[in-house]
């Protein structure tokens, strides 16, 4: 895949993508609004497993946000099953050197677009918690909805926090 915004691509990961992956990732400013899943520290082995583990998926469903240069991110969608079969929730993380240029915006629009047109999504989500702000703007301004506010929902670094879930209805689509 291959998708492109601005100077900036969401592109296949690749092997060679685990230098820049780990060095963008290990940053606890980044996993303190992650899953626990996500590392921290954040070290090159982590980084050559997540993309092995990528590389496995049929269909693809982890993508580099990149430069020309490197990658220095990630943007991801995991299926709904069952009765969520038209569904799908994304994550996504950069760089901090990134921040604040409205590159996640572009890399949101362009990604939620593209799972509208290729799949039978009729609903996109993702939730942010509480201690992540800049994560909900960057949503609302790629057109994403607050829905509700989970309460007391996730344990992130023994601190209890709200969980804001954010969807986006498949253009079109009454809801």
């Amino acid at each position: 895949m291959l998708l492109e915004f601005s100077e900036y691509r969401i592109r296949d990961l690749a092997p060679t993508d685990a230098a820049a992956i780990a060095r963008h990732a290990d940053n606890p400013r980044i996993a303190n609004v992650m899953r626990d899943l996500f590392p921290s520290p954040y070290a090159l082995s982590d980084a050559e497993e997540f993309i092995a583990k990528a590389l496995s998926a049929d269909p693809l469903t982890a993508f580099a946000i990149a430069t020309d240069n490197e990658a220095f991110g990630v943007i991801g969608y995991i299926a709904g099953q069952d009765v969520y079969r038209h569904s799908a929730e994304f994550g996504y993380w950069i760089g901090e050197e990134y921040w604040g240029r409205g590159i996640m915006t572009g890399a949101i629009e362009v990604f939620t677009a593209h799972l509208f047109e290729n799949f039978d999504f009729k609903r996109l989500s993702a939730g942010v918690f509480s201690s992540n702000p800049a994560s909900a703007r960057v949503l609302e301004k790629a057109g994403f909805t607050l829905v509700a506010t989970l309460r007391a929902h996730v344990t992130k670094n023994g601190e209890v926090l709200d969980e804001h879930l954010y969807s986006m209805l498949r253009p079109g689509l009454v809801g």
